[in-house]
């Protein structure tokens, strides 16, 4: 538990400071205004279900543990409270699995966020648009935006919803998901801390992890211009940003259908 806890805190760390001293990250705060799990939470390490724990373990007064004679086990009774998270969730997971990766969306998702804005009226106002408004909506007009994650979509700009392909809601998630999207795979990280203590600490931590590789290279595919933070841009408005785009998208795709499928596998001991 020792080992788990040092590299949990060697990873929010920065986000600690940064935090304490009122400063923000465009790409790193992501991981936890968006996903909002506390990182004192993500800190807990949690051996999934089956395992007893001797002693007296700090899990004997966490949500979701109960104490036995043989000592401290994730409570059968939390188990089936969360029965209808960890089916909906298991649906999804598998349908998502299912489909084959796409890879032509090229970001265009957070460029679609920022179509036809003024200033004053972008997500992340501190930093410029690499391209300028002009620029910016020029590119969303040049491209077919096919974005089949709802969280993604819903932050859309009026102007740029009508120009999506797709048009997914959140009652439409087991249709539209699919393994390339870097949401759907960032989102892996919210699937194993909303089962917590369901999932074991280390596929939560690893989903953590790959969820912020993910999220440099979404806002290097962005609109924004990053460079004074050390992210050089991948210019998806180009051929070459593209095939670099894509590539990534690609790696990441297999990496996450790999833990996608561990996922699936602890869900496999519960008792539903």
């Amino acid at each position: 538990m020792e080992a788990y806890e040092q590299r949990v805190d060697a990873l929010i760390a920065p986000h600690l400071a940064r935090q304490h001293s009122g400063r923000k990250h465009p790409v790193h705060d992501f991981l936890f205004t968006y996903y909002n799990n506390r990182p004192a939470h993500l800190r807990r390490w949690h051996p999934g279900p089956g395992v007893v724990l001797a002693g007296e373990p700090p899990h004997s007064g966490w949500r979701g543990y109960v104490q036995t004679p043989d000592g401290t086990v994730v409570d059968p009774d939390f188990v089936e409270r969360r029965r209808n998270l960890v089916e909906g969730t298991r649906r999804l997971l598998s349908a998502t699995a299912s489909r084959p990766a796409f890879t032509g969306c090229f970001g265009l998702h957070e460029w679609a966020m920022v179509y036809r804005t003024a200033a004053g009226g972008v997500r992340h106002e501190d930093w410029p648009l690499r391209l300028g408004h002009q620029g910016t909506d020029e590119v969303v007009e040049a491209h077919q935006i096919r974005c089949s994650h709802f969280d993604a979509f819903r932050f859309f700009t009026d102007d740029a919803r009508p120009r999506n392909s797709l048009q997914p809601t959140s009652g439409t998630r087991e249709t539209h998901e699919q393994p390339g999207c870097l949401h759907a795979n960032m989102d892996l990280y919210k699937v194993c801390f909303r089962l917590a203590p369901l999932i074991p600490s280390e596929l939560t931590l690893e989903a953590f992890e790959l969820a912020g590789e993910i999220r440099e290279l979404d806002m290097r595919a962005s609109p924004y211009d990053l460079a004074g933070l050390g992210y050089q841009p991948i210019r998806i408005e180009t051929r070459e940003g593209k095939a670099e785009y894509a590539a990534a998208q690609r790696a990441f795709a297999d990496r996450s259908a790999a833990l996608r499928g561990r996922i699936l596998e602890a869900f496999a001991p519960l008792p539903l």
